[in-house]
């Protein structure tokens, strides 16, 4: 018997479902009197049903059937006290046009919150349904000052951000964060729609002085917090520091912030600031792994702003960093560093080799064995003993299966077996590498792989394609000059053949490092005007406005460049960062 019963509850259910279901459909596809017709079937079954409610007045109002739905609320309001239907009701006489009655209801809805402060949910909310914005506002503020403990500050920002009232918006948040530091994250992303880049626009200075004068008036290291990310934003990282300074001094329990920040403002190449982050973290740190991750940026940092007449001083600065910390796994990542810049900056390839031949011999975990070999590995490529890398990258393959390192080690040994020229094996490895977990190896791999495909037929010697990699190798040694000559090479000697956008592409990026932009802008524009159907015009594009930003002093035209990957490269890489640099140059105060 109790089977029977749960068969014939479930058998109800399901046909409850199915009639819900085909409603919801009619609904959908705009056939209302169907619609109005099954939804009235429901209610008969279930009269509590506020969606069946819902959609039954809907129904009516999207039938222009203002009197039926009318009739229908103000039977069901003499039956159920649920003041949101005041709210409905007076939305009806105003799509009646019938003003006077509707905000006669409104304002009923409005009063019932004196009696009963919990009707603020469903009343507000189903005035913000119909886009009664004000009335919704009226609510949310009644209700919370007659119960303060009421937080509707994130409702508010939003509805303000709809109206477009910024400053009010920016208010309301602030206040939300205050009560609720968990959610400063949310708030940030937020935030984050109505700021810019540009640290004079309006609205960056609106909320610049809103957070300043909140922090003045009671200090709060939520204000300190909110200001560095302002100002990160702003790519003022400098200022940024000032604020993690004083987060720092009020909670010195991690300088971990600080060490993010600094490493930010080194990928933005904001040398200077990142220099003076890194050596508060030497002088204020108390542990060896965050001192450690100082000095390593720091002297990654002094790599990459010195010339080789410092490179002796560098030099020496690691050997006294080893001196202070001991050639322990704790200091692997940087003996790898320093192996790293013997041999690519110092030139000194057997001197870099015998290190980490020594720290090999270290008590290592196969992860740590295989980081080193990979970097050996890289130093025989650079000397161009390309068997005795690949045993390397092969040993990493072997020990450490399916995982990130094992993967890198792969696209090593297709780029390895690419510098000498054997494209077939390259090729056969790169097929595997289109599935990697990992996508910039994926991506990568993919890009190799294009490369010698649609280049390896052209001619029997692969002559073009074998001087493009020769100059790939060259620029992987750090040998500028002369992969720009064997490009020119190409591009003299080979005109007609499609590795020309390729040559033209690689020549831009090492003309870039060399700090020749006319030169690099040169390239660009012929991969615009002659390759734009091929996988490198938006690259193109996009390299071309960075530099019209950065250092050609030619906003108007680096806008025109991202404006084209936006409408016409909608699935490139660059499009988001585009379409941010676009909005950013155009002024808007508002994304």
């Amino acid at each position: 018997m109790k089977f029977l019963i749960l068969f014939c509850t479930l058998i109800a259910l399901q046909l409850g479902a199915q009639e819900d279901a085909v409603a919801k459909e009619y609904f959908k596809n705009g056939d209302y009197e169907k619609a109005l017709l099954e939804y009235k079937k429901l209610y008969a079954k279930s009269q509590s049903n506020i969606i069946y409610i819902n959609q039954i007045v809907s129904s009516h109002q999207q039938l222009e059937q203002y009197d039926d739905s009318e009739t229908f609320l103000t039977t069901l309001l003499k039956r159920v006290n649920y003041p949101a239907f005041l709210v409905e009701l007076g939305y009806n006489f105003q799509l009646k046009n019938d003003l006077k009655n509707a905000n006669i209801y409104y304002q009923q809805a409005l009063e019932s919150i004196d009696n009963n402060v919990s009707n603020v949910f469903s009343v507000a909310k189903n005035f913000q349904n119909h886009s009664l914005l004000n009335e919704a506002i009226i609510a949310y503020e009644k209700a919370m000052v007659i119960k303060p403990d009421f937080n509707f500050y994130l409702q508010l920002a939003q509805i303000y951000g709809e109206q477009g009232h910024v400053e009010k918006m920016f208010n309301s948040y602030l206040n939300f964060a205050e009560s609720n530091p968990i959610a400063i994250n949310n708030i940030k992303r937020a935030l984050n729609d109505f700021i810019s880049e540009n640290a004079e626009s309006e609205s960056n200075v609106m909320l610049r002085k809103m957070l300043l004068k909140k922090n003045q008036k009671k200090p709060n290291i939520l204000w300190n917090e909110m200001l560095s990310w302002l100002f990160i934003q702003q790519k003022d990282f400098n200022k940024a520091f000032i604020q993690e300074k004083a987060i720092f001094n009020r909670q010195p329990e991690s300088l971990s912030r600080i060490v993010e920040l600094g490493t930010m403002a080194s990928h933005e190449n904001d040398l200077e600031v990142s220099k003076t982050i890194f050596n508060f973290i030497i002088d204020t740190a108390q542990d060896s792994d965050t001192l450690l991750k100082a000095h390593y940026a720091l002297l990654q940092l002094e790599i990459k702003s010195n010339t080789k007449d410092n490179y002796k001083d560098i030099d020496t600065k690691y050997l006294n960093l080893f001196k202070e910390f001991g050639t322990f796994s704790q200091t692997l990542k940087l003996q790898i560093a320093y192996a790293h810049f013997l041999a690519f900056y110092m030139n000194e390839t057997e001197r870099a080799k015998n290190f980490l031949e020594k720290t090999l011999m270290l008590p290592l975990t196969e992860l740590q064995k295989a980081e080193v070999k990979l970097e050996l590995g890289d130093i025989l490529v650079l000397q161009e003993n390309f068997n005795q890398a690949l045993i390397y990258y092969t040993q990493i393959q072997r020990n450490l299966k399916n995982s990130s390192i094992s993967q890198e080690a792969r696209f090593k040994v297709a780029k390895a077996s690419y510098y000498k020229g054997d494209f077939k094996w390259a090729e056969s490895q790169l097929k595997i590498l289109k599935a990697s977990t990992s996508q910039l190896i994926a991506n990568d791999a993919l890009y190799l792989k294009l490369l010698i495909s649609d280049n390896k037929y052209e001619d029997s010697l692969q002559t073009a394609l074998k001087l493009y990699a020769k100059a790939d190798l060259l620029a992987f040694q750090n040998k500028n000059d002369e992969a720009i000559s064997i490009l020119n090479t190409i591009l003299e000697t080979h005109k007609t053949e499609p590795i020309v956008a390729q040559a033209l592409f690689m020549q831009a990026q090492l003309y870039e490092n060399k700090q020749q932009y006319q030169k690099a802008q040169h390239n660009y524009e012929s991969i615009i005007a002659n390759y734009r159907e091929g996988i490198l015009a938006d690259d193109a594009y996009f390299k071309l406005a960075e530099l019209y930003t950065s250092y050609l002093n030619a906003p108007e035209k680096a806008k025109d460049l991202y404006q084209e990957i936006i409408f016409n490269y909608a699935d490139s890489i660059y499009f988001v960062e585009a379409r941010k640099k676009y909005r950013a140059l155009r002024g808007d105060a508002i994304n």
